[in-house]
């Protein structure tokens, strides 16, 4: 079991910056791909980033790249999601996840964290 413990999120406006951490503990971190995906209201979960086991390769929506930025720290059991140029869109519940397999895929991460609210004002 890899249990993850998200912090960060919060309230933010326009243009502002956010970065959400996920911590992982339970097995070990440096053996999982790590995603971030998010659910606006009303909406389904979707893709927002990847990155690798080393994180040598990162992944990105379209709708995010060029102003997040996801990254890890293996030492620290921890994979992070770097949020600059924030939109009101950008608006939803923030999720990371842990898989063995690399995927954008939501069905396929087997592991979740709690979820966190980020909430970009105009």
């Amino acid at each position: 079991q890899v249990q993850l413990v998200q912090s960060g999120g919060g309230l933010v406006q326009a243009g502002g910056s956010l970065t959400l951490s996920c911590t992982a503990s339970g097995r070990t971190f440096s053996n999982y791909h790590m995603g971030w995906f998010r659910q606006a209201p009303g909406q389904d979960r979707v893709f927002v980033a990847a990155i690798t086991r080393s994180g040598t390769t990162t992944y990105y929506s379209d709708s995010v790249k060029g102003r997040f930025t996801i990254s890890r720290d293996n030492d620290k059991s921890t994979v992070y999601l770097q949020m600059n140029s924030l939109k009101p869109e950008d608006t939803a519940e923030y999720y990371c996840a842990a898989d063995s397999l690399l995927t954008t895929t939501e069905f396929r991460y087997k592991y979740w964290g709690q979820g966190t609210q980020v909430t970009v004002s105009s």
